[in-house]
């Protein structure tokens, strides 16, 4: 290892570590590792900024803002309102319910804002109900965090992915012939809800929500402004449809996302008075993002991208390249066994874009098909991620709001009581799928 790799070694690890250790704030320890690369000459303040994927970024800025405006049409509400019915009083099937009708929202929305919108349902009932808040609440923000891999726009990691290897919104459907992420996951997804359902049956067995006491309410009477609620999700699944067809249109895909979500500030800022709801100003729209989210992953880019100017990346790839030319399906197991508990205890994101370019270079410089470790990379980052508040930001959202609902605070016995399971159910149902479909017919 020449001396500038192992100097852009120990400041990407010091930095991660800052972030991890929480000694200081996230975005500061991944700033202060920019700047220290740059100073100990690493690579140059232009090629910090360069490496950064403002697609990525613009994608994530351009999503929230349509996030904010759906999360204030009632719909999540009027959503789970229904699925309150359909429970029949039955709190088992409420909660998983709830959860996994989360879950698929975290497919277009990111997995925070969704723990953010589906909370109040869980609170709202446990409150009219008497039972308590914690272990539907985590239940909730794990389901959020696990299909956001399912499709490109729920998460960062599968927008990572589309930056490095170029996949379409599509490709997550269908690639190379064969199903991806999303059928992979709902596998998955389907097995751990089944397995928490039959969990939540025990836990509240003997409890039952008494409907009559809502009244006549409607669950339609939760969209307070409809006409708002409609132009809200018109224009959200227009935006999303034409992400899907970017190939055909031509445009990054974080143009078409900004686009969307200017249509939707303009026509709200033309049209407010027709709307009975009082409309967010744009300075309303701005505040309401996670600026310091969005420098965060600004930092992250920059950070992984002086570790491949500097070629520690192309290191990291050789010495892979022995055992997966030896056996892909040994090297894909070892690539998701060993990421899912490293993803449990560190910034995930950091670690999967890492890897991302690690794979990238396996597959150009060795002739290796990259997809079935990209997939494995993915699946394991995202499901072995939901052990620890350290791994998913949702789950720390989640807990958070459940302690201060409860009143409480909450022990990391009860805590890894619902994470354990869930991340070790999903992780095996998911390894047969990726292994039958995505590693053994390339494996030679």
């Amino acid at each position: 290892m020449e001396p500038i790799q192992l100097i852009s070694s120990i400041l990407f690890l010091g930095s991660i570590i800052l972030v991890i250790t929480g000694w200081i704030d996230s975005v500061i320890a991944a700033m202060l590792g920019i700047i220290a690369m740059i100073l100990f000459g690493v690579m140059s303040e232009v090629q910090a900024f360069q490496f950064v994927d403002w697609n990525v970024i613009l994608i994530l800025l351009s999503i929230w803002i349509i996030s904010g405006y759906f999360g204030k049409s009632g719909v999540p509400d009027f959503l789970a309102s229904i699925v309150l019915r359909m429970s029949k009083g039955n709190v088992a099937i409420f909660v998983t319910a709830v959860g996994m009708l989360a879950g698929f929202v975290s497919m277009l929305i990111d997995n925070v804002v969704v723990v953010l919108m589906f909370a109040p349902v869980i609170f709202h009932a446990c409150r009219r109900f008497h039972f308590p808040s914690f272990g539907p609440v985590l239940y909730v923000g794990l389901c959020a965090n696990t299909m956001g891999t399912a499709m490109l726009l729920g998460d960062l990691p599968p927008q990572m992915l589309h930056s490095v290897s170029g996949i379409e919104f599509a490709g997550f459907l269908w690639h190379s012939g064969r199903p991806s992420s999303f059928f992979v996951l709902l596998i998955s997804y389907i097995v751990t809800v089944a397995f928490f359902y039959w969990k939540f049956t025990k836990t509240y067995r003997g409890i039952r929500m008494d409907l009559s006491i809502m009244g006549e309410a409607k669950p339609i009477d939760h969209i307070k402004d409809k006409p708002f609620a409609i132009v809200v999700c018109v224009i959200f699944l227009l935006t999303i449809l034409a992400m899907a067809f970017r190939p055909i249109f031509g445009y990054p895909l974080g143009f078409i996302a900004l686009w969307g979500a200017i249509a939707l500030i303009l026509f709200f800022e033309i049209f407010k008075r027709s709307f009975t709801l009082e409309m967010p100003n744009m300075e309303q729209v701005l505040s309401e993002l996670d600026w310091r989210a969005i420098f965060f992953y600004v930092s992250l880019f920059a950070l992984v991208g002086g570790l491949e100017h500097s070629g520690v990346i192309k290191l990291i790839a050789n010495g892979m390249t022995p055992l997966i030319q030896k056996s892909l399906i040994a090297g894909s197991s070892v690539l998701f066994w060993v990421t899912a508990p490293i993803v449990g205890v560190v910034e995930h994101d950091a670690y999967i874009l890492t890897m991302l370019y690690v794979i990238r270079d396996l597959g150009t410089l060795q002739g290796i098909n990259p997809w079935p470790l990209y997939w494995s990379l993915l699946w394991a980052g995202t499901l072995g991620s939901n052990l620890t508040i350290a791994g998913a930001p949702a789950l720390f959202v989640a807990k958070n709001l459940g302690e201060k609902e409860d009143q409480r605070k909450v022990s990391l016995k009860e805590f890894f009581s619902y994470t354990v399971p869930y991340v070790i159910i999903s992780l095996v149902s998911c390894y047969i799928p990726t292994m039958l479909i995505w590693v053994l017919p390339f494996a030679k």
